[in-house]
């Protein structure tokens, strides 16, 4: 699991993360979500070390963040960021194949092969696997980055708004897939999400933050409530269930 104690981080006079703490459960599926600038993504980038936190403690499976050498946290953890640039023209197979770099430093083995076309096969990229990216469209990239997140092969996968750019068919599948991965590979998922359904329909768990800090958190069915939502985004928010699924109607 992953356990965050007193997390803050400030910039200037301002505090977007304050003094976060919580516990991520082992497994399955857990959104963050929250009205903008809650410090969702603030948050995460600090989980994974790619942010320097200002105060406080994180520990995966009781590893701290902070203390753990590069190459042993990646291979516990990964995460795919909100801005994903490439300078560099790769195709999507050399894309992917950046996710094993902890493991073969760069000179691939077979089993590191294989591992990089289960994930473009995964995520259904094979016919554009020797394309080069600047080629693909939005969401095409954007599974290119999940796929490389996946050929980490790491037991936390950590992603930061993964349907941006996707149309509604795409955000969809991908969802379904981490759900998969969730599933069948054993992951413990933690998105930043905006859609409040898409978190509804395939989280377990959901963390909701507001002015950087955790205002609520619980299991899905307990979070995406009426009450609940409005205090988070300050606007009436009603929720009906469809099919046992909680969906909730914020159209005026």
């Amino acid at each position: 699991m992953i356990v965050a104690q007193g997390v803050t981080k400030n910039y200037g006079s301002a505090c977007v993360v304050d003094g976060v703490s919580l516990t991520l459960p082992a497994g399955g599926i857990t959104s963050i979500i929250g009205p903008n600038g809650a410090g969702k993504s603030t948050f995460l980038s600090m989980v994974s070390r790619l942010m320097s936190m200002d105060m406080g403690t994180v520990k995966v499976d009781g590893l701290d963040v902070t203390k753990t050498p590069s190459d042993v946290l990646a291979r516990r953890l990964s995460i795919l960021r909100q801005d994903n640039h490439m300078t560099a023209r790769l195709t999507v197979r050399d894309l992917v194949s950046f996710g094993r770099y902890p493991y073969s430093k760069g000179r691939l083995t077979i089993e590191d092969k294989q591992h990089i076309d289960d994930a473009i096969g995964y995520l259904n990229l094979v016919e554009l696997a020797d394309r080069f990216l600047d080629e693909l469209s939005g969401g095409q990239r954007q599974r290119a980055f999940v796929a490389m997140v996946l050929c980490q092969d790491t037991d936390y996968v950590l992603l930061d708004e993964p349907l941006n750019n996707l149309d509604m068919k795409h955000a969809m599948g991908m969802m379904k897939l981490l759900r998969r991965a969730a599933n069948e590979l054993g992951k413990t998922v933690v998105l930043v999400l905006h859609d409040i359904n898409f978190a509804s329909w395939y989280s377990d768990y959901i963390v909701a933050m507001k002015n950087g800090k955790v205002a609520n958190q619980g299991p899905a069915a307990e979070m995406i409530q009426p009450k609940v939502l409005s205090e988070i985004y300050d606007m009436e928010i009603k929720v009906h269930e469809i099919g046992g699924q909680r969906i909730s109607l914020y159209y005026e």
